[in-house]
């Protein structure tokens, strides 16, 4: 009897080792502490926390969100905590994996300053989009419809008090259980807003609270087939592949990870630095007499190096300057940093030294050309929009564009110019001086925008549009999703970083056709690896989802075109792109649900048989089946919250 007893208690522990990943829920969290819900089956039970501090009668909320505050972040095993900071009150929150469809929030708020507030909140976004015919019931209350708080005075919030809140549509239930009765204030806006009290409102310097929440989520788990449609007739713009960017920052752990990422990927395009202020960092010297004499600074030594390592492979390189010597600037070098809280950044271009600052860089580009053998396809300042940290007008960029190209081309140099380089999609007016300049257009290799905010699919087509009208490539010339991570890396290697980028990259590819997305970065910074040192990860080094997304991203075929694509399932998101000449393709599909069954039509009668690739929490560009392909239909079973990929067979 005690025989059959250990067995089955092992079978049991078997059991729970085999279906362990199943049974946690996976609750969804930033790295500035919001929720946008919880997981189940690879379905995303939405909902979106943050946390608030709220002042003058409800007129000014300040929140947690991206780019707002400086979190910080941390894994350990299934708690995600994130430490941070508004105005006066800190906060640590604790987000715990619970059994099958539920996560644990505890709430450390700590009061800084004496403070006058209208209080301190967790606040709960009840989305209307899935909740729009919804109930609500606080505690033992009776059920009230959201839509009876419409017309709520935005100022005179409705207030009740319940240690249980239940919010039900026929789409999903969301349950906040909280360990004690606690004050809710309710608002309405696009959504509703479900404040719970953390601190009242006059609080005073040391003092704390701690809170304790239990999310349950329920919901229809949506299941239903999706239906992809390709068009391979009409071919697009040309994708050469994935790149990279190459600016050195780290010593110590950039080779390896350059390395690792050089070996591993078909890398296509790359972009490195100009460290202009160590090329050129008195004004009356010749940089380039010096360095044709072996006078150069190590650091431009080493991103010359780097552009040659790339250019040996056949890649293109850009050549992008993130600095400026003080001679070329109007004002200090602080002023790139001390009136940021201002909204102001980087410096100006001395305009009177025009000529000099353009000889200056057109010598860094011809020794780049006659002593390591590249010549760059094209120059930018990073993000002179912005001003990271040479900052321009757009008038000033389209006069710098004319300038310093007609200087390359006098010197013999096929170097042309970015247009753009910009911080993010959002700044495309940055770009229409130039762009409505027919003298600057000569001088344009392409257009470029870095992928950090604001890549909805309206700005996504003005920037394939503007390409368009100039008849040049459009190139993402930083890709990623959050530029404030590195000051949180654990975010890298989460689930819904990887699944967040990669969503991303596959809208570009299916919206901007670009010629390349370059991604920030493959090296130790923003590193798609970790161990070794890198982010001070320890173990040998190795690749996270990420790495893998990118992998099988960068595995369509060579030089192919982007091939229409179309999905009639809201969560997919698709791309295709093939190489006809040689009969090769590539379909890739994001599917941010649960598993669905798919069909595929329009597929080249040529293409028989594909292979399926698949990169997930689990899986690594693992290649799970062959499906065939019958009178251009295939059919396969598209896996939950995952990357698909499907390559012909030749």
């Amino acid at each position: 009897m005690k025989t059959n007893r250990l067995t089955y208690t092992l079978f049991l522990a078997f059991l729970f080792s085999i279906f362990s990943n199943h049974v946690f829920a996976q609750p969804e969290v930033m790295a500035w502490g919001n929720l946008t819900g919880i997981r189940i089956q690879g379905q995303l039970m939405e909902f979106e926390t943050s946390l608030c501090t709220v002042e003058k009668n409800w007129k000014n909320i300040q929140a947690t969100g991206k780019e707002k505050q400086r979190p910080k972040y941390l894994r350990d095993g299934i708690k995600q905590t994130v430490n941070t900071k508004i105005g006066g009150i800190s906060f640590s929150q604790i987000v715990e994996d619970r059994t099958e469809n539920s996560a644990k929030v505890t709430i450390q708020t700590t009061s800084e300053v004496d403070s006058a507030l209208t209080g301190v909140f967790f606040r709960v976004n009840i989305p209307q989009e899935i909740f729009q015919e919804g109930i609500i019931k606080f505690g033992n209350n009776k059920p009230k419809k959201l839509q009876s708080f419409d017309n709520i005075n935005p100022s005179k919030p409705f207030q009740t008090a319940a240690s249980k809140i239940v919010i039900t549509s026929d789409l999903q239930e969301l349950t906040i259980l909280m360990d004690s009765k606690t004050k809710i204030f309710v608002k309405n806006g696009t959504d509703t807003e479900l404040f719970i009290a953390l601190m009242g409102t006059k609080v005073k310097k040391g003092q704390n609270s701690k809170n304790t929440f239990i999310f349950q989520v329920t919901g229809n788990i949506d299941n239903s087939p999706a239906e992809l449609v390709l068009d391979a007739t009409n071919p697009g713009r040309q994708f050469l592949g994935l790149g990279g960017n190459f600016r050195l920052q780290n010593a110590k752990t950039d080779p390896q990870v350059i390395q690792y990422c050089l070996d591993n990927i078909r890398v296509a395009y790359g972009r490195v630095e100009m460290p202009w202020m160590f090329w050129h960092a008195e004004e009356n010297t010749n940089p380039l007499e010096a360095a044709k004499n072996g006078d150069i600074h190590p650091r431009v030594h080493a991103a010359m190096v780097m552009a040659q390592r790339l250019a040996k492979k056949g890649m293109p390189v850009i050549v992008s300057d993130w600095s400026a010597p003080d001679w070329t600037i109007i004002g200090e070098q602080a002023d790139a940093y001390r009136f940021r809280n201002k909204g102001i950044f980087g410096y100006p271009l001395n305009s009177e030294k025009a000529d000099k600052i353009y000889q200056s860089i057109g010598d860094y580009l011809v020794l780049l050309k006659q002593k390591y053998g590249v010549e760059a396809v094209a120059f930018s300042f990073n993000e002179s929009d912005l001003g990271i940290n040479v900052r321009h007008t757009g008038d000033e960029h389209a006069t710098f564009i004319k300038g310093l190209g007609a200087h390359l081309a006098s010197r013999g140099l096929a170097t042309k110019l970015l247009l753009g380089d910009n911080s993010d999609a959002t700044t495309f007016d940055f770009i229409l001086p130039a762009l409505n300049d027919p003298e600057t257009h000569k001088y344009i290799s392409a257009i470029s925008f870095h992928s950090w905010r604001g890549c909805t699919n309206e700005i996504l087509k003005q920037w394939a549009g503007a390409s368009k009208k100039l008849n040049v490539p459009l190139i993402v010339g930083e890709g990623s999703t959050d530029a404030a991570a590195w000051n949180y890396p654990d975010i890298f290697s989460e689930e819904s970083f990887a699944l967040y980028e990669i969503n991303l990259y596959t809208r570009l590819l299916a919206i901007c056709q670009p010629l390349t997305i370059l991604q920030w970065q493959l090296t130790a910074d923003y590193s798609v690896l970790i161990g070794n040192g890198v982010f001070g990860t320890e173990g040998k080094l190795r690749p996270t989802q990420r790495f893998w997304n990118l992998k099988q991203l960068a595995s369509t075929p060579e030089n192919a075109f982007v091939l229409p694509l179309s999905c009639n399932k809201q969560g997919i998101n698709c791309a295709a792109a093939g190489n006809i000449a040689t009969g090769q393709y590539v379909i890739h599909m994001v599917n941010n649900g649960a598993e669905c069954e798919t069909t595929i039509s329009g597929i080249p009668s040529e293409i028989t048989e594909f292979q399926v690739y698949v990169t997930d929490k689990k899986r690594n560009m693992e290649k799970t089946q062959r499906i065939s392909v019958s009178d251009g239909k295939a059919k396969l079973s598209l896996h939950p919250a995952g990357f698909t990929s499907l390559m012909s067979i030749k």
